[in-house]
């Protein structure tokens, strides 16, 4: 073929797309020429330390997080994108949770075990917690007040506490673990309905005879102590906690409540009999010593995002920033199974992988003199998976005055290839880049159309989604300050927040040509003359 009529015909289609962006062949040529990093073996070089068993899964507020955090940060600095917080690239996330200290609960004066013989629910324990002393109880049964059975009847409960058996009926001594998730949730309110009954009568507390306590695995420990439970350290938050309507509540083993009902002559065993041969309540009065405590404290826990900034060519253009973000935290280890990391491959150890590739390219565009005319903040933030952290506290303390953020391209699981696209792989899901901006949405196309060719797939590109991704990751806290935003997301598959997504199965090829789609968009939105026009509402509809 004619390499003049060929290099002349691509030089006209560089021109035909660049003219609803504003960029001259030349310009499109020089974003292709410094894509040439953002390729599958340097996408492995990444993503096969951050996916590591050595990362232990990345959760937030663990060593594996942490790791991460300064893998990130030195690479950052080794190809020269500068740390804009106060000249550092860790910006401290004000994180807490809130843990049990030593509970305490004894029968006629012997302390029990915790997490041996009790437990104390920490979603039952204010800031102030709760203590109280008894020399009798009540035993309520299965602490029910329906129609034809009432274990209340005659009692009065007010300023008593009282012992009831966690689940189960009259007719049976106890109940199957629900199967499903609407049986759980169920058998869950059913709970919370019984707790309530006593609160709203003015019990002084609640013991709950739970037989699932007696093998206790060190998963249920630390979520039975309130571990993992993170939350932002803000004035409205602290408020909230400090309102939080509980009710003392412990709940036993079954050999703690044989224990306590020693005092009656009685068993657990006998007493389910009892009522099921009968089908009658049997409540009674047992004359046994009880006391309890249990009390919340803060605990700070260290969390960062990581930021790497990348400053405009254009005088007056720099000022506007485009920000790239990809969580880079996941869900740590699990106690069950032979394989107990959850690396985190795809979800999102691909798109924080996908922001090092983009930034790379940049800083080498910038290196030799191609620098973008806007700027460019880099973020992989953390706490996604305890329900958007991390960018929620970037968004209420922005590095960077939100006014000046033009968009916000967002990649959460760019690795892996979804159940729809089996056939088709050359795919990416595009989520909210029309909710805002119109403009913005053509941009994204646009790109796609001049250098892709991919297939955006808008399926879930809508606010009625049953699966809600437009509100499950970090872009949704710039869209919900009218910031426009493109979420780039492969979908979910079989191991999504499973063991097996490790980088064994990750598309690598797929990984780069989504992240250089994200790149070459990226690149049309910081060198066009004007950001794009927030011509919508949050709601959808059009901006007056």
């Amino acid at each position: 073929m004619n390499k003049h009529f060929l290099s002349t015909s691509i030089a006209l289609l560089l021109c035909l797309g660049a003219c609803a962006q504003n960029q001259t062949p030349a310009q499109n040529q020089t974003a292709v020429k410094f894509s040439a990093s953002i390729n599958k073996a340097n996408a492995y070089k990444h993503l096969s330390v951050l996916a590591s068993d050595e990362y232990e899964g990345r959760e937030t507020g663990k060593k594996g997080a942490w790791m991460a955090a300064d893998y990130i940060k030195n690479y950052f600095k080794s190809i020269g994108l500068k740390g804009p917080v106060q000249g550092d690239y860790f910006q401290p996330i004000g994180m807490v949770t809130y843990q049990l200290n030593q509970p305490v609960f004894t029968i006629g004066g012997q302390a029990k075990v915790y997490n041996r013989d009790f437990v104390v629910p920490a979603s039952n324990v204010s800031l102030e917690g709760f203590t109280f002393n008894t020399k009798e109880v009540i035993f309520a049964g299965y602490g029910l007040d329906t129609e034809g059975y009432n274990d209340y009847k005659n009692i009065d409960v007010a300023g008593k506490v009282i012992v009831i058996f966690a689940s189960g009926n009259p007719s049976q001594q106890s109940e199957a673990a629900p199967a499903d998730r609407a049986a759980r949730r169920k058998a869950m309110t059913a709970k919370r309905e019984k707790i309530q009954y006593l609160a709203n009568h003015k019990a002084l507390a609640v013991i709950q005879i739970d037989p699932s306590l007696d093998s206790l695995n060190e998963e249920t420990k630390l979520m039975n102590a309130g571990s993992g439970q993170l939350t932002l350290k803000s004035e409205e938050n602290t408020a909230r906690m400090a309102k939080m309507k509980t009710f003392p509540t412990i709940n036993i083993n079954t050999a703690t409540a044989n224990e306590l009902l020693k005092a009656a002559g009685t068993t657990v065993e006998a007493l389910q009999q009892k009522i099921s041969s009968t089908g009658q309540p049997a409540s009674q009065v047992i004359k046994i010593a009880l006391s309890g405590s249990a009390k919340k404290e803060e605990v700070k826990v260290r969390a960062e995002n990581v930021l790497g900034f990348l400053e405009g060519s254009d005088p007056v253009l720099k000022k506007e920033i485009l920000v790239i973000t990809g969580h880079y935290d996941h869900i740590g280890l699990t106690t069950s199974g032979t394989d107990k990391v959850n690396n985190g491959a795809d979800d999102d150890g691909s798109g924080t992988t996908g922001v090092l590739l983009i930034a790379d390219a940049f800083t080498k565009a910038k290196a030799a003199g191609k620098g973008s005319k806007r700027s460019i903040l880099f973020m992989t933030v953390v706490g996604e998976e305890k329900g958007l952290l991390g960018s929620e506290w970037y968004s209420e303390h922005p590095v960077f005055p939100l006014e000046h953020t033009i968009t916000n391209l967002n990649i959460d699981m760019i690795g892996r290839v979804d159940k729809e696209h089996e056939d088709k792989p050359d795919y990416i899901y595009i989520i909210g880049s029309d909710m805002l901006s119109s403009d913005l949405n053509a941009a994204g196309i646009n790109a796609n159309e001049q250098y892709m060719k991919m297939n955006l797939d808008m399926k879930y590109n809508n606010r009625t989604d049953p699966n809600q991704f437009y509100y499950r990751s970090d872009h949704y806290n710039f869209a919900k300050h009218g910031i426009p935003v493109i979420f780039y997301f492969n979908g979910v598959h079989e191991d999504y927040h499973q063991p097996g997504d490790e980088v064994s199965k990750i598309k690598f090829d797929l990984l780069a040509r989504r992240a250089q789609l994200v790149y070459y968009t990226a690149w049309n939105l910081v060198n066009r003359p004007a950001r794009p026009v927030v011509d919508k509402n949050e709601d959808g509809t059009p901006k007056k």
